[in-house]
């Protein structure tokens, strides 16, 4: 059963309430005030905002005895609120109760307005009662900002061998932010806490680096895997707690990357894909609330296929549980593809896949939208926008690797995907197209460019693959286009997967809020993404592509900066791109090794460009023996 709560909205943003009242910190606070209202009872329940539902969601509520509820605004009269129908505050003299509880932050003004209608000896309490510590505080003035809960959960492992390390960049002292910090929580599969920890910030935009290992060390802690809550204190300009996560282990059959978790628990995730007969596809279930997810709570079944194969077990708030894919699905294989049923009980979750040999990688699925209906304006877009929407991938260097590429139904809305391949060499020229026709929701198409190219060559011997809508049988789009990635290295047999959605780059003319723009409206034409650099031995790899809807500058004008640990500018290099072409580099060739040695532990690469969108990808490579690979983010 789905949780009652909002979560995240295309037209307002993610929703902070839902954040402040299942923050760990304020888990056991809210316990403690439900353990009080039950010994209060009768109690009434004033809900002026909304949120008496959403907190019921997250702390069972059945032990107290609610004599009403009560509602400010006429228009929520009659409805339904615990259970019981919604009365005029203007009637709360008379419910007979001993206590109120106001289900609101920054009560005090509220509770105000409804004194004279409170019987003499009438306890009044708040969700104020939860409020985390002042000094944890962006914003004090008003509670529910946005910037008062830049928090998110990655997944953390140091367990047999395994290990993880978590690369972000301090990216809100860019944006003005000061007395910045870092409080981190490391929590177990059990839910249990582990640790707890702040990290003071620089002034500067400055790598953040946390490694299983050293943490482990540090306090002394057994084998765990869970979960690593992040809240950033004083944030500004952007309350996305964005991050590279590495997993890596003794050996090199262990390496991989993925993104940020997407702070937003989602009713539905997709583009899980299904084993291979020698691979163990291992869901990650991590909770992401204090309360439990239920047994049935959690779900999968095949991409548009009807019935559902649930998890007959109980998640213990915060907990984290591997889901084999095969638990549920046993019959499951690739290339088909898995719609995970959360509930919204968990943020963006992470899989593995295990193969026969050993090695592992990670990835994330995606949220699916529930929100959405075709759009028959982008069907018109090609006038004035060219390709309009455009996922773009690398092609990594044939001689060495295989790339597939899987297209993956990302909304509830899409029953049909009208689509096309594109493939582009290195200076933008398109070499070959591959129509995939209008797949149905149900098929999985999983293709291999050199399939595609048949023997053509790529100029450079890489290139990069775009995804693009083709109506010409038809078929509905939303503008919702994703699809999975997967690059497997034809020496070592290691693999590495990243998916994404597509946009619409590099046009002056906007769509939909597209092209996209991380700060500020659409449209998105600059560029500043962050490139994580890998420890030694290993090097560090980018694939930068310039996708163009519409013919754009003919080159970049990208500067390529490396910063030390500290966040100080050690070198620069200037780089050209062709439109519609892509530049794949490694870190060890582009920077000299006076650079490198100067920059040091924690270094980082900033991608920046003002003249045009980039959109680029990443990964570690360990000799002949391994690598990883996912898409970067920007600040």
């Amino acid at each position: 059963m789905a949780l009652n709560i909002e979560t995240f909205s295309n037209a307002r943003g993610g929703n902070a309430f839902f954040k402040a009242i299942g923050h760990p910190l304020a888990a056991a606070k809210g316990r403690a005030l439900v353990d009080r209202l039950a010994t209060a009872g009768p109690v009434a329940v004033y809900d002026p905002l909304g949120y008496a539902a959403s907190f019921a969601a997250l702390y069972d509520l059945t032990a107290v005895d609610i004599a009403a509820v009560f509602v400010q605004d006429l228009g929520d009269l009659g409805r339904t609120v615990l259970g019981r129908t919604a009365q005029p505050v203007t009637d709360l003299a008379g419910a007979g109760a001993r206590t109120v509880f106001v289900a609101a932050f920054d009560a005090g003004r509220l509770i105000d307005h409804i004194g004279h209608l409170l019987p003499d000896g009438t306890e009044v309490v708040s969700l104020d009662a939860m409020r985390l510590p002042e000094d944890m505080l962006t914003n004090r003035r008003r509670y529910l900002d946005g910037l008062n809960f830049a928090t998110n959960f990655a997944f953390f492992r140091d367990q047999d061998g395994h290990h993880s390390r978590l690369v972000t960049a301090n990216y809100w002292a860019g944006y003005g932010g000061r007395g910045l910090r870092l409080w981190f929580c490391l929590i177990d599969a059990e839910g249990e806490t582990l640790a707890d920890w702040d990290q003071e910030l620089p002034r500067s935009v400055s790598a953040i680096t946390v490694d299983s290992r050293e943490v482990r060390d540090r306090f002394r802690l057994g084998p765990f895997t869970g979960q690593l809550f992040l809240h950033v204190v004083n944030a500004a300009g952007h309350d996305v707690v964005k991050y590279a996560l590495d997993t890596y282990g003794d050996d090199d059959s262990v390496l991989s990357c993925t993104h940020d978790a997407n702070a937003w628990p989602a009713d539905l995730y997709a583009g899980l894909p299904a084993p291979k007969e020698d691979e163990d596809v291992i869901l990650w279930v991590q909770n992401s609330h204090p309360a439990p997810i239920p047994a049935r709570g959690v779900g999968l079944n095949l991409m548009g296929a009807d019935p559902i194969a649930w998890l007959d077990r109980e998640i213990p708030p915060f907990g984290s549980y591997a889901l084999s894919v095969a638990e549920l699905l046993p019959d499951a294989r690739w290339p088909q593809q898995v719609e995970v049923q959360a509930g919204k009980h968990f943020v963006r979750p992470r899989y593995e896949v295990v193969s026969a040999d050993g090695r592992r990688r990670i990835a994330h699925a995606n949220v699916e939208r529930v929100d959405l209906k075709p759009d028959p304006g982008i069907k018109e877009l090609g006038n004035l926008m060219g390709k309009g929407y455009l996922l773009p991938a690398p092609i990594l260097p044939r001689d060495r690797f295989r790339s597939i590429v899987l297209p993956t139904p990302m909304s509830t809305a899409q029953t049909t995907l009208p689509l096309a391949v594109t493939i582009h060499d290195a200076s933008g020229a398109e070499v070959a197209r591959h129509r995939f026709g209008t797949l149905r929701r149900s098929d999985s198409v999983a293709l291999e460019i050199g399939d595609v190219l048949n023997g053509t060559a790529l100029e450079a011997g890489y290139g990069h693959m775009e995804l693009v809508y083709d109506f010409a049988d038809g078929g509905e789009a939303d503008g919702w286009l994703h699809g999975l990635f997967r690059y497997e290295d034809l020496v070592s047999g290691h693999a590495a997967e990243t998916s994404f959605g597509a946009h619409i780059f590099n046009t002056v003319l906007t769509y939909r809020n597209e092209p996209q723009s991380y700060a500020g409206p659409a449209p998105g034409l600059s560029t500043r993404l962050f490139l994580r650099l890998g420890p030694a031995p290993c090097d560090t790899l980018c694939h930068l592509i310039y996708p163009a809807s519409a013919p754009w500058h003919a080159h970049s004008s990208t500067r390529l900066m490396l910063f030390g640990g500290d966040g100080g500018e050690v070198a620069s290099r200037e780089v050209e791109i062709p439109c519609g072409g892509s530049l794949l580099w490694r870190y060890g060739e582009m920077f000299s090794e006076q650079n490198r040695r100067a920059a040091g532990d924690g270094a980082y690469v900033v991608v920046r460009d003002v003249t045009c969108r980039l959109f680029g990808y990443h990964g570690l490579v360990s000799g002949d023996h391994a690598f990883s690979f996912d898409h970067m983010f920007g600040f």
